[in-house]
């Protein structure tokens, strides 16, 4: 099996008129949030066994913070510049060069494009990915050349919200 996990950076800060978009750093909010999806993928026991990460401020500082959560080895991630304004094909690219040591990829970027790189396998479509928002798609095959024509299904599609709105009601 080989998984993917989609991740749309944290909430970032607008705040700095001067910065250019791919500067842009996060919001403590929006730390706060993705903490609340961290929590879910450690309770579900998830790992990953390779983080590429958009080289924008914000998606590299959301990859390092869901990274060190996971125990993964922040100096490990990859910076791909292509993921900032790729499209889904651009995204796809990514998967022909992995190592089929590597079972499951967590990649970090943007909106619009994570939006439609996640409906791309998604068979219930997504109207938009939210900040922090993470959907994990399972590939029946052990190889990444084959997992556009592998049985494949949504393992979960998480955000913030619907993580802390389940917290409360379990608490209940």
């Amino acid at each position: 099996m080989k998984y993917l996990y989609i991740v749309r950076h944290a909430k970032s800060s607008w705040d700095h008129a001067g910065l250019a978009d791919h500067e842009r750093p996060l919001l403590e909010k929006g730390k706060k949030r993705t903490k609340w999806v961290i929590d879910y993928l450690l309770d579900n026991n998830v790992h990953v066994d390779l983080i590429i990460s958009s080289h924008a401020v914000r998606a590299r500082e959301t990859a390092k913070f869901i990274g060190n959560a996971l125990h993964y080895p922040e100096d490990n991630i990859q910076i791909s510049t292509a993921i900032y304004h790729g499209d889904v094909d651009t995204l796809l690219n990514h998967f022909f060069d992995l190592s089929n040591d590597v079972n499951s990829l967590m990649m970090v970027g943007h909106n619009p494009t994570f939006t439609s790189f996640a409906n791309y396998f998604l068979e219930n479509k997504i109207d938009w990915l939210p900040t922090s928002g993470i959907v994990c798609i399972e590939f029946n095959t052990d190889n990444w050349e084959h997992v556009l024509d592998a049985k494949k299904r949504a393992k979960f599609v998480i955000s913030p919200k619907m993580v802390k709105d389940q917290k409360i009601r379990s608490k209940k």
